[in-house]
């Protein structure tokens, strides 16, 4: 596995209205010690553009991390949406799904999906809308249901955010549904794991927080933004990593890829992080799961 990718990527993503989105950046580097780079540095994305580059544009054997749920709860009610007719059966059938029901949204958009009479009851909306079925089993409201994959995340110290939960400023519901709809046009052309198996060789997405890859720099969960070139450096070097050559301010955006990608350069031959404890087939097909989640 040590030799597996031989470039590591990693996009931070963004679920915002409209066509360019200042939330999203590319960062990629290879093997070795040497500094992660921007793709496009300067360029403002369309998630389109995002499509594109990883179907056209990635390098080969290149491990993709993105930040962006792959997937919705199901374990805890055996259902995404309980209640509905529609409700799909696994995590594929729930991305045809509101690729299906967005279809004639533009910039991959998700706003018509939340708006759904079915899925919105679901979801807990701007506005103080929180729909009939918004909560775990038995504890309606709260902070909305979770993955299994989140619950594993919560025991690394992180703090996530139900995908069913579309208020507040670190709310990752619609980046997560707009994901969705880019992983159904990948079209089996690039796997996604753990809902597709690792293959031997080639280029893989996986799902990563990129919170887990601050904390591995050092940081803490509370302090995982990084808003200068010197504390991005700081945390590069407890990864052995030679600094990027810069100085000032970074948005945050950035300097999550930035750090990200390196991190994973650090954890891909790492074979429990492939066969999580915590990962069934059954998840694998469904939840999905984090990389780097125990």
């Amino acid at each position: 596995m040590i030799d597996r990718f031989h470039h590591f990527a990693a996009i931070d993503w963004s679920g915002a209205a409209g066509e360019r989105q200042r939330g999203i950046a590319v960062a990629l580097c290879d093997q070795g010690s040497a500094a992660p780079r921007l793709v496009r540095p300067g360029h403002r994305w369309s998630r389109a553009e995002v499509l594109h580059w990883l179907l056209h544009d990635l390098p080969v054997n290149t491990l993709v991390g993105m930040d962006l749920g792959q997937s919705l709860p199901f374990v805890d009610y055996s259902a995404f949406f309980p209640g509905w007719i529609e409700s799909p059966k696994d995590a594929r059938a729930l991305w045809a799904l509101v690729e299906n029901v967005c279809k004639d949204e533009p910039h991959l958009g998700v706003s018509t999906f939340v708006d759904h009479p079915e899925a919105a009851l679901h979801y807990r909306r701007h506005g103080r809308r929180e729909g009939s079925a918004f909560g775990a089993p038995g504890q309606r409201g709260g902070r909305g249901r979770f993955r299994i994959t989140e619950r594993a995340q919560e025991r690394l110290g992180c703090r996530p955010y139900s995908n069913f939960n579309l208020v507040g400023a670190a709310q990752v519901g619609k980046s997560s549904l707009s994901g969705m709809r880019l992983l159904h046009r990948l079209e089996g052309r690039l796997p996604v794991w753990p809902i597709d198996p690792l293959p031997e060789a080639g280029s893989v997405v996986v799902e990563i927080y990129t919170t887990i890859a601050a904390m591995a720099a050092g940081r803490t969960a509370g302090r995982s933004k990084m808003r200068s070139i010197a504390d991005l450096n700081a945390a590069l070097a407890a990864f052995d990593t030679a600094p990027v050559p810069s100085a000032g301010p970074i948005d945050d955006h950035t300097s999550d890829a930035l750090l990200t990608a390196v991190w994973l350069r650090t954890q891909a031959h790492r074979h429990d992080l492939w066969h999580p404890a915590g990962l069934t087939p059954e998840i694998a097909e469904t939840e999905g799961w984090t990389f780097g989640a125990p």
